[in-house]
């Protein structure tokens, strides 16, 4: 893929347009953001630097190696292995994925790691019903506010049929 430069002078990509997306994910190569149904997921540094030697090619096996020397160049003191292992559980754990069935990161045993969801590049955003140039869910909520929601409303019965059974024992004991 070729190299071109990054506007504003950030570090150059290999991809060939700003937005990469995948499954529930956009990602914003340029602002180094993550989006999942237009809500802005955080990502450390390395998670963030992982994912995208896994993107530039996906359905390829990229070494453990590569992955190294990508995210730690040069003669650093660190464990290796501990460390790209970690730094791609955390990715996993970032896209709600898991190693024994992989819908985005797979694990080649003895070889390394393969990006296996199918990835798109656009140089614009997913259209949204908000304001041009930011990112709004796609619904009223976003996936995780809607179960936030709906643990509400069972937490508020409950609380109202308990205070329901307080005021009858009330009554009772009252006669």
């Amino acid at each position: 893929m070729p190299i071109r430069s990054a506007q504003n002078g950030a570090a150059p990509t290999r991809f060939p347009s700003r937005f990469a997306r995948f499954g529930d994910f956009e990602l914003d190569i340029q602002r180094q953001e993550l989006f999942r149904s237009g809500i802005r997921i955080k990502l450390q540094s390395k998670v963030y630097e992982a994912l995208l030697v896994l993107l530039e090619t996906p359905r390829e096996i990229i070494s453990r190696e590569l992955i190294r020397q990508r995210l730690w160049p040069g003669d650093s003191l660190v464990n290796f292995d501990a460390n790209v292992n970690t730094t791609v559980n955390k990715l996993r754990q970032v896209l709600g994925d898991s190693p024994e069935a992989p819908s985005y990161v797979e694990t080649i045993p003895r070889k390394g790691y393969c990006f296996v969801a199918e990835v798109a590049f656009a140089d614009a955003p997913r259209e949204t019903a908000g304001v041009q140039g930011t990112a709004q869910p796609a619904g009223l909520l976003g996936i995780h506010s809607a179960k936030w929601l709906a643990a509400a409303f069972v937490v508020l019965g409950l609380s109202a049929i308990l205070f329901g059974a307080a005021i009858m024992l009330y009554i009772e004991r009252g006669r």
